[in-house]
């Protein structure tokens, strides 16, 4: 059995910097889009935000994208609120014990793309057909 004592959770720093490592290694033109998006993390997803999605349990919901997609924008928009990458910390964790086949930073990156893909413009049909990770 391991000794677990000392041992701390990874930390809203430590998922962030995953994010970090994964916008850093995209290619362009990718790079330059996600370098657009601000990360914020947080244990959970707001009420206010699960209300609007109709979802009960804050562990159902791992990551958010929060903007306008570039397919969207217009140079004639007002400058508005930043768009947001949201990585949902108890949610991600809860979701890699359950999984137990990835590494944390495999998931990271996967639901910082899957977000990162909204703000390219794509649906979760577009990316679900070329993203078989949940199968």
């Amino acid at each position: 059995m391991t000794d677990w004592t000392g041992r701390l959770a990874p930390s809203l720093d430590d998922i962030e910097t995953l994010a970090d490592r994964a916008r850093s290694a995209l290619p362009e033109p990718f790079a330059g889009a996600a370098r657009e998006v601000a990360v914020q993390v947080v244990d959970f997803a707001p009420d206010d935000i699960l209300t609007d999605l109709g979802i009960e349990d804050p562990f159902e919901l791992t990551g958010l994208y929060d903007g306008v997609p570039l397919t969207q924008k217009s140079v004639f928009d007002s400058p508005g609120r930043p768009d947001v990458i949201w990585l949902f910390r108890a949610a991600i964790l809860d979701e890699w014990l359950a999984r137990g086949d990835v590494t944390l930073d495999q998931l990271v990156t996967h639901i910082f793309v899957h977000e990162l893909a909204h703000h390219l413009g794509w649906s979760d049909d577009d990316i679900a057909a070329i993203d078989r990770w949940w199968e």
